[in-house]
């Protein structure tokens, strides 16, 4: 697995290892679950149904979309 290096100054290295400790992880797990959360692609895990105003209803279901109609070509 690689290892990245980071440097910080004393009062973030004071407060991540703080979170880290609230947490009940290592600061690398700490500092490896925010990389994470902040480069993953697509939307997090309940965001549609957490976020304000999001929908409330009963969950959206596409139609049918049919079949692709043949037009004339164009000459």
């Amino acid at each position: 697995m690689p290892q990245l290096h980071l440097y910080v100054n004393d009062d973030l290295a004071a407060e991540i290892g703080r979170r880290a400790e609230a947490a009940g992880v290592s600061v690398s797990r700490f500092l490896a679950t925010l990389v994470r959360e902040r480069t993953r692609s697509g939307w997090p895990d309940g965001w549609f149904e957490t976020v304000p105003g999001g929908w409330q209803g009963e969950p959206l279901e596409r139609p049918p979309q049919g079949s692709i109609e043949t037009r004339d070509t164009l000459t």
